[in-house]
């Protein structure tokens, strides 16, 4: 926004009020499809960038020792949650796309976890990335 920094990625909710202030450009989203909340930006197979998937996704983590029954109460609130009309539109708004409720469950986070260990892992060891 000071025309310091040329090109940068960066979440829906942070970018996209910016976009729509005409304060920012946005020449794609990096994701397979438009966003809901921006469907005039184009998804990066759309920009010439095919492949380039990479998204924000957030799940809730609990020590391995947290009863069963625990986590699936977590896990049902969370959705309600989610259920909400009034969270549904809130995120919306800022861009966020709320997974199917046949998504929302621990056996699908932990799919969704593994799918994004096997895609990345190879890069970071490849870039020798570590910790620090």
């Amino acid at each position: 926004m000071a025309g310091q920094i040329d090109l940068m990625f960066d979440q829906a909710s942070n970018a996209l009020p910016h976009v729509r202030a005409s304060k920012i450009r946005a020449y794609a989203v990096t994701a397979r499809a438009r966003l809901a909340a921006a469907p005039d930006i184009p998804a990066v197979d759309e920009a010439g960038l095919p492949g380039f998937h990479i998204s924000i996704w957030r799940g809730l983590w609990a020590p391995k020792a947290t009863p069963k029954d625990m986590i699936n109460r977590l896990n049902a609130a969370v959705a309600d949650a989610l259920a909400d009309p009034t969270t549904r539109q809130r995120l919306a708004d800022l861009g966020q796309d709320i997974p199917a409720r046949d998504q929302q469950t621990t056996a699908a986070l932990r799919a969704h976890h593994t799918a994004e260990i096997e895609k990345w892992w190879p890069i970071i060891r490849g870039a020798r990335i570590k910790a620090e």
